[in-house]
C-alpha cells in the first residue's frame, strides 16, 4: 500500500521524477501511444513509404474524417499514431517551423532539423508544471538533399532515425516483421508492398482499402503524395491482399 501511495504521489506531477529515476507522466502517454491504430514508415533508396491503419469505428463517420497521414511540406509527410487532438497540434506546429524556415532561408527545412524542432517543443512539455506530455508518436519522413530520411518522435521528446519502423498497435509485431522483411536495396514499390504486407500481418491477412492510409515521398522529385482509395486498392490487389469480404463495410485512430 505504502508502494502504491508513493507512486501515485510522483505521477500526479510530470516535473518530479520519482526515486528510480522515471517521469510516470511520459509513461503513461506512451500508453495512449499503443491505443492508437498502427502508422507504419519504411525508407528506400528511392524514397520514404508512410503506411497507415485508420479504420473507423461506425459506418455513419465519412473516411475522409480520420487523419493519419500529413502533408508538413512539399518534401516532408507524417504519420501519427495516439491521442488524435495531440497529432493535430504538433502537425500544425511542424507546419509552422516549414514556413519559418522558407521566409527565414529562403530554403525548404531539412528532415532531420524539423524532427528536432517538433522534439524540442514536445521535450518542453515534460519540465512544465501544469501541462502534460504529448500522447501521441509521429513518423516523419521526407527527402533531405536528396537523401530519403525517416524519424520517430517520442512523447519523451527524444528523435529516432530509423530504415523502418512501427508505431501505436501492435507495434512489437509489426516491427519484428520490418526487421525480418526489411531489404536494404528494395526501391519505393518494394517499400509500399513492405508496409502493406507488414499491416495485413496484424489483421488476418487481408486489408480494406478504405481502412488503410499511404503516402510516398519520392527521392528523385522530392514530392510528397498521398495515395487515393483506387490506387491503394491496386497495390492490396498486386499483393494479393485486398479484402475480398464487405469492401463497403468500415471498422480509430
Amino acid at each position: 500500500m505504502q508502494g502504491q501511495a508513493q507512486q501515485q504521489a510522483y505521477d500526479r506531477g510530470i516535473t518530479i521524477f520519482s526515486p528510480d529515476g522515471r517521469l510516470y507522466q511520459v509513461e503513461y502517454a506512451r500508453e495512449a501511444v499503443k491505443r492508437g491504430t498502427a502508422s507504419i514508415g519504411v525508407r528506400t533508396d528511392d524514397g520514404v513509404v508512410l503506411a497507415v491503419d485508420k479504420r473507423v469505428p461506425s459506418p455513419l463517420l465519412e473516411d475522409s474524417s480520420v487523419e493519419k497521414i500529413h502533408k508538413a511540406d512539399d518534401h516532408i509527410g507524417i504519420a501519427s499514431a495516439g491521442h488524435v487532438a495531440d497529432a493535430r497540434q504538433l502537425i500544425d506546429f511542424a507546419r509552422r517551423q516549414t514556413q519559418v524556415n522558407q521566409l527565414r532561408y529562403g530554403e525548404p527545412i531539412g528532415v532531420e532539423t524539423l524532427t528536432k524542432e517538433v522534439t524540442d517543443h514536445i521535450q518542453q512539455y515534460t519540465q512544465v508544471g501544469g501541462a502534460r506530455p504529448f500522447g501521441v508518436a509521429l513518423i516523419v519522413g521526407g527527402v533531405e538533399n536528396g537523401e530519403p530520411r525517416l524519424f520517430e518522435t517520442d512523447p519523451s521528446g527524444t528523435p529516432y532515425e530509423w530504415k523502418a519502423l512501427a508505431v501505436g498497435a501492435d507495434r512489437s509485431e509489426l516491427q519484428s516483421y520490418l526487421e525480418e522483411n526489411y531489404d536494404d536495396e528494395a526501391d519505393l514499390d518494394g517499400g509500399i508492398q513492405l508496409a502493406l504486407d507488414a499491416l495485413a500481418s496484424v489483421n488476418d491477412g487481408s486489408l480494406l482499402p478504405s481502412e488503410v492510409g499511404l503516402a510516398t515521398v519520392d527521392a528523385e522529385t522530392e514530392s510528397f503524395e498521398q495515395f487515393e482509395q483506387d490506387r491503394i486498392a491496386d497495390h492490396l490487389t498486386e499483393n494479393d491482399l485486398l479484402d475480398e469480404g464487405d469492401e463497403d463495410g468500415e471498422s480509430e485512430e
